[in-house]
């Protein structure tokens, strides 16, 4: 939008000063209705059971758990996506969260095989092939090696894939919820090649998990070595059996299948392997039939989780927040413009919080809804320069056979009534 005219074509005005105004305005209105509500409401003018009677005491839940009015807040799968849940995915509630730090037991799971249930007594770490010395380490063994503390973002290749064809999943938590964002503790994985020694013909690594599909994937040495850790907490507390633990791979910014879960064996090589996962799995097939090999990098992608389907505007027209996530393998976030008009007009949003490299971004809109329709969309630039492409801009360069690195603009169409649904504009 101009600074000459700030009213969108949804009749919002997103302008510093209309904001402002609208707000004060808007705050003395909920001033004087608050005040005539707390004198009529019991919930104001009532003692409630919680202040009348004694609560649990400090071991009553000896973890801790969330209340039970976010029962809710949990992850959700698709269960006609795949044949069975032991070779399938759920995702992260999305439009439930905050911040840029997805809590454990939130952050969604893939798995090729199931969970592996693994004693860490028993678990072994193997690095052999082309190094001077073959190695098998202990969980203690690592425990020994310098660790370090790295905030990144996790996603699935095929995170959106469903939307390749067009609008498919009414949920942000359906359409974007295959990434999370966490604290990683562990070890650089070049400390332990170094105790290795890989041998100057070493170009290649190969990471195999230890769950019943045996997950592998080829790495490039140089990837190995610049930033990839070999993580044991997550959080804080130890890996959760559905992410790995005991221990698992860490490569920040590139696509999550190469994150190997339950790490058993790291074998150097001169040549990529060409695994399964690799050849029938995780290419990008093109329109002309050829496949994009080696496509590893999440690139630039961003998404409003609220208001979305699934978090739709409750309270009427008025002050509203917009808010999503961004985030990009290239690095940091620089910028995330919204769009309340499907894209004709764009305002840049507040980006809150750390920006760290390769970790998700929260942005921000505040704007004052007249309860008009919006065609909502976000629009994300990483320091690289990348910007997020328009769903049609990505079909005209790879057509519609992948399922990966949907990196698209998204569209939430939001009625007068503050509900959201999946929907594309061209």
């Amino acid at each position: 939008m101009s600074g000459r005219n700030n009213k969108s074509k949804s009749g919002v005005d997103t302008s510093r000063r209309g904001f402002l105004t609208a707000g004060l305005a808007g705050g003395a209105a909920l001033a004087a209705t608050g005040m005539a509500r707390a004198n009529g409401d019991p919930l104001i003018t009532e003692i409630q059971d919680w202040n009348r009677y004694l609560g649990d005491g400090v071991d009553a839940a000896p973890y801790g758990m969330p209340s039970e009015f976010e029962a809710h807040v949990v992850r959700r799968d698709v269960p006609w996506l795949t044949a069975d849940p032991v070779s399938s995915v759920n995702f992260t509630p999305l439009h439930e969260l905050d911040g840029i730090i997805t809590p454990n037991g939130l952050c969604f799971e893939r798995h090729h095989g199931g969970v592996a249930e693994i004693d860490p007594a028993d678990h072994r770490l193997m690095i052999h092939g082309l190094v001077e010395r073959p190695l098998v380490f202990t969980m203690q063994d690592l425990m020994r090696f310098p660790r370090e503390n790295r905030i990144y973002f996790l996603e699935c290749a095929a995170n959106s894939g469903m939307e390749w064809r067009g609008s498919q999943l009414n949920g942000c938590q359906f359409t974007h919820g295959m990434v999370h964002c966490v604290v990683y503790t562990g070890v650089p994985l070049k400390y332990l090649l170094d105790e290795a020694g890989v041998k100057t013909s070493g170009k290649w690594l190969l990471a195999e998990g230890a769950d019943a599909a045996a997950m592998t994937r080829s790495i490039p040495i140089e990837k190995a070595l610049e930033d990839c850790l070999v993580a044991f907490k997550m959080n804080g507390e130890a890996l959760r059996p559905e992410q790995g633990y005991p221990v698992r791979l860490v490569v920040p910014g590139w696509e999550g299948n190469m994150w190997i879960k339950w790490l058993r064996r790291l074998e150097v090589g001169d040549e990529p392997w060409g695994q399964r996962e690799e050849t029938s799995k995780y290419t990008d097939l093109l329109a002309n039939g050829q496949a994009r090999r080696h496509t590893w990098a999440m690139e630039v992608k961003s998404v409003i989780t609220s208001p979305s389907p699934q978090a739709p505007i409750a309270h009427g027209p008025g002050r509203t927040v917009i808010t999503g996530l961004a985030w990009s393998g290239n690095g940091r976030i620089d910028r995330v413009d919204v769009s309340l008009d499907g894209g004709r007009n764009w305002r840049p949003a507040r980006i809150d919080g750390p920006s760290i490299s390769k970790a998700l971004h929260r942005f921000y809109l505040d704007i004052d809804w007249d309860g008009s329709e919006m065609l909502l969309q976000s629009r994300a630039m990483d320091e690289t320069g990348m910007i997020q492409p328009m769903k049609d801009e990505l079909r005209a360069a790879r057509g519609e056979n992948s399922i990966y690195h949907n990196n698209g603009i998204q569209t939430w169409h939001v009625n007068g009534d503050g509900v959201a649904e999946n929907v594309e504009v061209s």
